[in-house]
């Protein structure tokens, strides 16, 4: 193998090895962050949802969440629509502080 042939096979492997790092990696830490921030989603947990409905969780199902939004008034999302649990990232700020 001469140097013009590992030099033509180098280059295609180091695009690889800059795209993992460059899109792959973080995607799959926002991803695994997203997932346990939905985990952590349970009964009274107050939220947030991706359509800036703000409630409190009153029931879980596989992928349904029941929301309280007013007095007398419930609504169900799925689950994939909770864009922030409040009660998780004040639980966080006040471990923080």
């Amino acid at each position: 193998m001469n140097i013009e042939q590992l030099q033509s096979f180098a280059f295609p492997v180091l695009l690889v090895v800059i795209f993992y790092f460059l899109l792959y990696r973080p995607q799959k830490k926002q991803q695994k962050k997203r997932q346990s921030m939905l985990d952590a989603v349970k009964v009274g947990s107050r939220v947030i949802t991706i359509g800036g409905i703000y409630g409190e969780v009153t029931a879980i199902n596989d992928d349904r969440v029941r929301l309280k939004i007013a007095d007398n008034v419930e609504i169900d999302v799925s689950r994939t629509a909770v864009g922030t649990n409040i009660s998780q990232e004040k639980n966080g700020a006040n471990n923080a502080k």
